[in-house]
């Protein structure tokens, strides 16, 4: 009997897979490239990160 896996890497191998994997591909890149995406994806980071922003201060430091 053939894994999950094993299937999805014969799907991947086979034409439909192949041209499947080009659309993803392509518009994922379209999607990298849109200045909306870039913002929502800085907006997921920002409120994952506890809206601490880019790490440049606030952070603290060992007392001697």
């Amino acid at each position: 009997m053939a894994s999950v896996f094993d299937k999805v890497a014969q799907y991947a191998r086979s034409p439909k897979g192949q041209q499947a994997l080009k659309q993803v591909s392509e518009k994922a890149q379209r999607m990298a490239k849109d200045p909306r995406t870039k913002a929502r994806i800085d907006d997921a980071r920002r409120r994952f990160s506890g809206g601490r922003g880019t790490g440049s201060g606030g952070g603290t430091t060992p007392t001697a």
